[in-house]
């Protein structure tokens, strides 16, 4: 679990040998270069546009390095499955992965975050056990931890119940939200432009 909570504190550093792999590893000649390049562009907009939703709803609590908890969050896309923010990373990495024409990276980078981000969220599942009791195991209890449930009767019953910890949806604003996301947008953009750079070399 230790590992889980070094992993939380450093998530953000992790990507980096990713990205510099992407920059500076050759890319192959692929006979569909174009479907990469739109298959990667639509994994990263997913990924943001999952991660936004999840800002919206979450706040600025998301972007702690500490072990700081605020209200437990079941609305949104917390109604449907308890990590969004960490799939919305996982698909814009792999995105970006497909953009630079490295789909073996793309599925890498999918196996990589996929298992750092199992330990942190270990890790967090037990800091809100001890923290929240009875409130997240009944949380925990009806939404999956990865995979969201396909049962729209079930989905609609978890939407429904917000417990008097939660917070409500729109809470904040989008002006709020973006501001919230600023790095990532500019990251995204900063990533696309490099990746220009390296295509015309």
């Amino acid at each position: 679990m230790r590992f889980g909570g070094c992993l939380f504190r450093y998530r953000t550093s992790i990507p980096v040998p990713i990205a510099i792999a992407l920059l500076l590893l050759p890319a192959p000649r692929l006979v569909h270069p174009l479907f990469f390049d739109a298959a990667g562009i639509a994994l990263v907009a997913l990924g943001e546009l999952i991660r936004l939703w999840a800002v919206r709803h979450i706040g600025v609590v998301s972007r702690t390095r500490s072990d700081r908890l605020g209200p437990l969050v079941s609305t949104g896309p917390f109604a449907l499955v308890r990590n969004p923010l960490y799939l919305g990373n996982i698909a814009l990495w792999a995105g970006f992965g497909l953009s630079a024409h490295l789909p073996w990276i793309a599925a890498l980078i999918v196996i990589v975050l996929g298992v750092e981000y199992h330990a942190i969220v270990r890790w967090e599942e037990t800091l809100l056990e001890d923290r929240r009791g009875d409130e997240y195991r009944s949380y925990a209890a009806r939404v999956p931890r990865w995979i969201p449930a396909t049962d729209r009767s079930g989905r609609r019953q978890r939407e429904g119940r917000v417990s008097a910890g939660s917070r409500r949806p729109g809470v904040f604003s989008w002006r709020e939200t973006l501001y919230s996301e600023r790095g990532t947008l500019i990251a995204i953009s900063a990533g696309y432009f490099l990746l220009w750079v390296k295509s015309r070399f």
